[in-house]
């Protein structure tokens, strides 16, 4: 049996480019997937959704292109700013994938680059 899990994930980027706002999104989307059994070439693919966010420094390009890119058109994605925290984070995008995995599955949340520090407990 299936049950709908919640994983999150979050990386940094350089700089606010396109090149790196795709590559560092790709990078996460791909460890993310990996880390959870996801096989995104399967046409049975068990995503429901993915929401994107980015500080409100990152506006050079949309991270969810960064799934499109790794040919996920008929999975639904949205793309929010998180508020802006004079103490947060800079250069930040955040990813929260749903998907059905099999029922007692332990999620692998990722956290890359200097996103890490976000949640040190969950790093290995």
């Amino acid at each position: 049996m299936k049950m709908l899990f919640g994983i999150r994930g979050a990386t940094t980027v350089v700089a606010n480019t396109q090149e790196q706002i795709l590559a560092e999104t790709k990078k996460l989307l791909q460890a993310l997937f990996t880390a959870n059994g996801i096989d995104i070439a399967s046409p049975e693919h068990t995503l429901v959704s993915i929401i994107f966010t980015t500080t409100p420094d990152l506006n050079a390009e949309f991270p969810a292109k960064a799934a499109r890119l790794l040919g996920l058109t008929q999975v639904p994605l949205l793309g929010c700013v998180e508020t802006a925290v004079p103490h947060g984070l800079s250069l930040c995008i955040r990813v929260l994938i749903h998907a059905y995995l099999p029922e007692g599955t332990k999620v692998k949340h990722i956290y890359l680059n200097e996103a890490a520090q976000l949640r040190p407990d969950w790093q290995a």
